[in-house]
């Protein structure tokens, strides 16, 4: 006895279905793309100015732009005393392109890292779920 096998064929012209992503999944994903990496002590909330906080509606250190099927991302952050500044930052510029891109359809334009302050405690670090 032969298996039927039913053959599906799409019509290239159709259109595709979308998935759209909401703001808040991709600071979810540079947050903890972000938190991942050694050497880093918290998202800095206080250094995103406060005219970006009006416009951009986002208090947890990280501002993320969209254009069209790409996005920019700045992120600033406190980096553990005794940690070389470059290496963490480079560091946390790779792992959120390969974040970003991996877990959703957007192309990573630029990462900017802005380090602005060192902590030289653990109990100083604070991140923000």
């Amino acid at each position: 006895m032969a298996k039927r096998v039913k053959v599906i064929e799409i019509d290239e012209n159709e259109t595709k279905d979308n998935v759209t992503y909401k703001k808040n999944v991709v600071v979810s994903i540079v947050s903890l793309a972000t938190q991942e990496i050694n050497g880093i002590a918290s998202l800095n909330r206080s250094s995103v100015s406060s005219i970006k906080n009006v416009f951009k509606k986002d208090k947890r250190g990280i501002i993320v732009d969209f254009e069209e099927n790409q996005v920019a991302i700045d992120v600033y952050v406190n980096v553990k005393f005794g940690y070389s500044v470059k290496d963490v930052a480079f560091r946390v510029q790779e792992n959120i392109k390969s974040s970003v891109e991996s877990m959703t359809e957007f192309k990573v334009s630029a990462v900017n890292v802005h380090v602005v302050g060192v902590t030289f405690s653990d109990t100083d670090s604070d991140f923000v779920s």
